[in-house]
């Protein structure tokens, strides 16, 4: 099931079907912030941009999934560099390998239908 794509989101998922990862940025208050809207969270200035990230983060807290007749799989929430904390999921290591303040890096992942969501990895 893919996220719901609305007016101030499609610029952010267009990127993330390209391969970027964006943050919204505050001309006013030189913050970043997620997830994609007309407005900064924190000044309220309606001077804001989408920015690409850099994609680099450090795992915050996670929990293991056990879903039941599938894998468990691994939903986090990361810290990117750039200040926004995102949730995600993590891919590429064993849940018993996750450490906080793991060092993390964005990857795409498509789905059956070719859409595209940011994952994390071991950096």
């Amino acid at each position: 099931m893919n996220p719901t794509v609305d007016v101030d989101s499609e610029k952010w998922w267009a990127a993330v079907q390209d391969g970027v990862l964006m943050v919204n940025h505050c001309a006013s208050c030189d913050r970043s912030s997620l997830y994609a809207r007309p407005f900064c969270p924190h000044c309220w200035s309606e001077d804001v941009a989408l920015r690409p990230a850099s994609g680099r983060g450090r795992l915050y807290t996670w929990s293991v999934v056990h879903p039941p007749s599938a894998a468990p799989y691994v939903v986090a929430m990361i810290d990117l560099a750039e200040g926004p904390r995102v949730m995600s999921t993590i891919e590429g290591c064993e849940p018993a390998d996750l450490k906080p303040d793991m060092e993390l890096a964005v990857a795409f992942r498509a789905g059956d239908d070719g859409f595209c969501v940011p994952v994390f990895r071991p950096a």
